[in-house]
């Protein structure tokens, strides 16, 4: 049964000019380069610097999509923009991006749902695009964590950094099978009784400021290895396909071995796993498209490879999709 399928047709990314090593970390707080690469995997991070904002990130990250797609941004009818540290409570940092692109028509709009913000997203604009209301939305995942860390607690600092990464998606007709290019399948799932376990300590309707990310880390790992398997499990379900099918894991770049344990428990093999957690830090929202482009630009990433992107944030929400690239 013929149907309208959500295509992936370009993909880019952006990262700050400024790159922060464990080593310069050393300086600032209590930590050193073996520890942190020992439970995290990471080894450095890009720190935006004054001049580039959210929607500065998110700009650059959806020129690179465009590009690599062929395409304008007269050519895009939705813009939907993962980011918990937008420049403004508003406007929208989508709108910022849509006006620095040059975008006149259509419509635009933040989604908010922090580490999981660009899988939400993707299967937000894949809704649109099915339906036939978007012909083609660009999705993208920006973020400036570096604004809200703690750059004081030794613990939190060390995990995250800046960056953004974008997908382009076009409606193309398909055949209703597994062999169809585009979004197969998605799952997305929120507890907000999570919340205590991963949350920032301010904003505008309760204490008026920013605040500062607060994290109960061996809760958050926890979590995050018992209960993505289950979106994961439930994509897979809905799509047909196993494990053995996939050609690439791409999840959310927060720890190598919540990654890896997580890979492990689902029987993905670990060289399908796409790591950029060691270049990149924690990125939040921004992790999956970054780590899309690079495994993209490398090679690893081909038409008709079989793609899962999962992710877990703060809330706690997470999801799965899968999308035949």
């Amino acid at each position: 049964m013929a149907l309208l399928r959500s295509v992936v047709v370009g993909c880019g990314s952006y990262l700050p000019r400024q790159v922060v090593t464990n080593a310069d970390l050393e300086t600032r707080v209590e930590t050193s380069d073996e520890w942190i690469v020992q439970r995290t995997g990471i080894r450095q991070r890009h720190i935006a610097g004054p001049d580039e904002t959210t929607s500065v990130l998110g700009a650059q990250a959806a020129k690179a999509a465009l590009d690599r797609a062929g395409l304008s941004g007269a050519d895009i009818d939705l813009v939907i923009c993962a980011t918990s540290t937008p420049d403004h409570t508003f406007p929208s940092t989508a709108t910022q991006i849509q006006a620095m692109l040059g975008i006149e028509t259509g419509f635009a709009f933040d989604l908010q749902a922090v580490c999981a913000g660009f899988v939400f997203a993707v299967a937000t604009a894949d809704r649109y695009l099915a339906t036939g209301a978007a012909k083609r939305a660009l999705v993208v995942g920006a973020e400036t964590f570096s604004r809200i860390v703690d750059w004081e607690d030794r613990t939190t600092c060390v995990l995250f950094g800046d960056g953004a990464g974008a997908v382009v998606l076009e409606a193309r007709e398909g055949d209703g099978t597994t062999a169809d290019r585009g979004v197969l399948a998605s799952c997305l799932r929120s507890d907000g009784r999570h919340r205590a376990k991963l949350y920032v300590d301010g904003g505008p309707g309760s204490t008026g400021t920013t605040g500062k990310l607060r994290m109960e880390g061996k809760e958050v790992f926890r979590f995050a290895v018992g209960s993505v398997t289950d979106v994961i499990e439930e994509t897979f379900r809905a799509s047909g396909t196993t494990a053995e099918d996939l050609s690439w894991f791409v999840p959310h770049q927060a720890n190598r071995r919540i990654i890896e344990a997580s890979a492990d428990k689902l029987g993905i093999a670990r060289e399908k796993v796409v790591l950029t957690v060691d270049r990149h830090g924690n990125t939040s929202a921004a992790s999956i498209p970054l780590a899309l482009d690079a495994a993209c630009r490398d090679g690893r990433i081909r038409e008709g490879d079989l793609v899962m992107i999962e992710a877990i944030g703060g809330g706690f929400t997470w999801g799965a999709a899968l999308i035949r690239w």
